[in-house]
């Protein structure tokens, strides 16, 4: 128990019948992320459509993330959970439609992505603000980890099973699993108690909308520890993350094929490989009580990790060095490090925060962990364009090291923040 992860929340039955149901539904939803940009591609021929993906996926994203999480703060979370996993469910039958008949219509394609995205981004956050009235404070940093463990596995296994599965069964199928996986999801969140908001004392009741969202952001303004939950995030991201240049890096460095190859699939999975070891051995992060100091600390391991890779990309050519696995071991610890201070994080945003904003902060943590990466895969590329992968890699790693340290000394209640335990309530 004290190597591995924590697995105290199981025992509460709603959370494990999301636990389990979210271990269905993510192989199901995997599939659909390898198939549609795999259709579009068949349809089009052209990374160019493929690219749209990206826009007609972030757009819903921010927008949806926001406005949903002014839902949460308003109406019975377990209604807006069932509605929306109903509109996820939707969608996935709509994807299987069109591939049935064989519509072949990119656009249609590109708009279904968009509402699918639209619903998950209300049912996010939703999902993650219930975790606090399901279970007690000192279980969510577990919870966390337990969750994001099944995320970044799927994130492994969807893209392996479902690109040598297309060839065999066809989008349509594909498409199919998804829909009757997600009737696991509406099963668990049917077996949810009400969750209707609770107010701080005093507070008055919101109305969702854009003045609910907006003072869902003011509310960040008045509380530096949460506020600086999504600087440092964003740090980590912007600088850190140099997924963009995965296939240069492959093709350069280690002398892969253009389109991929073994080097490229490695890179690729390092990150989330080393965030599902991360949860496997997460034992320890429930007995973490200084939780913005691990956060600090994963995030300048992360950022240490990326300069470390980038460091060996210098040493590619002409050296007998084995390059391409420590530069794998490398992101792979960065991806461990980062699992932690993802699990630190949201619990800060489910614990400290009050009920009644609960929903919109966590709107907010899905475009900051929507958009950070994908700033980070212009930044990335256009350095690389100019100075080359080595040194952009190497010094995003740097860069996020220096300006966490500087938040640190931004954001001293951030750093000295300790959640407070049953037996020894403190105020943070």
């Amino acid at each position: 128990m004290r190597i591995f992860a924590d697995t105290r929340p199981l025992r509460n039955r709603s959370f494990a019948r999301l636990w389990w149901a979210n271990i269905v539904t993510v192989i199901g939803a995997q599939l659909t992320v390898v198939a549609v940009p795999a259709q579009i591609y068949a349809i089009t021929e052209s990374s160019a459509y493929v690219g749209l993906t990206g826009l007609f996926g972030l757009v819903p994203l921010v927008v949806f993330g926001l406005w949903g999480g002014s839902l949460a703060d308003v109406f019975d979370r377990r209604r807006i959970l069932i509605v929306t996993t109903c509109g996820l469910i939707g969608t996935a039958v709509l994807f299987w439609t069109q591939a049935f008949f064989g519509w072949n219509d990119v656009w249609l394609l590109l708009g279904v992505f968009a509402v699918q995205q639209a619903f998950f981004a209300v049912n996010q956050p939703t999902r993650t603000a219930v975790l606090p009235r399901i279970l007690d404070d000192e279980l969510l940093p577990a919870a966390n980890s337990l969750n994001m463990t099944v995320m970044q596995a799927g994130a492994i296994a969807g893209p392996l099973v479902g690109a040598s599965l297309i060839p065999v069964l066809g989008f349509s199928l594909l498409y199919l699993v998804d829909a009757v996986f997600l009737l696991a999801t509406l099963w668990a969140v049917l077996a949810l108690p009400a969750l209707v908001p609770e107010r701080a004392d005093g507070a008055k009741p919101s109305t969702p909308g854009l003045r609910s969202v907006i003072d869902g952001l003011a509310y960040l303004r008045h509380h530096p520890v949460l506020l600086a939950s999504f600087v440092v995030d964003l740090i980590a991201m912007i600088f850190g993350m140099p997924r963009a240049l995965f296939p240069q890096m492959a093709h350069e460095s280690f002398g892969g094929p253009g389109e991929g190859g073994v080097a490229f699939a490695l890179l690729f999975i390092a990150i989330p490989l080393g965030a599902v070891l991360g949860g496997v051995f997460s034992g320890w992060v429930s007995r973490v009580e200084r939780q913005g100091r691990a956060v600090v600390v994963a995030i300048v391991i992360w950022g240490l990790s990326i300069v470390v890779a980038g460091g060996a990309l210098f040493f590619a050519h002409g050296t007998a060095l084995p390059v391409l696995p420590i530069v794998v071991v490398a992101l792979a610890i960065g991806g461990a490090a980062d699992m932690a201070s993802s699990a630190f994080r949201q619990t800060m945003l489910q614990a400290a925060a009050t009920d009644d904003v609960r929903g919109r902060l966590q709107g907010v943590f899905i475009v900051v962990v929507a958009g950070g990466p994908r700033i980070a895969d212009v930044a990335h590329g256009a350095s690389a364009a100019t100075v080359g992968t080595a040194v952009t890699v190497a010094g995003g790693g740097v860069l996020t090291v220096v300006f966490t340290v500087v938040a640190a000394l931004a954001f001293p209640l951030f750093w000295r923040y300790r959640v407070a335990r049953k037996d020894d309530p403190v105020d943070p």
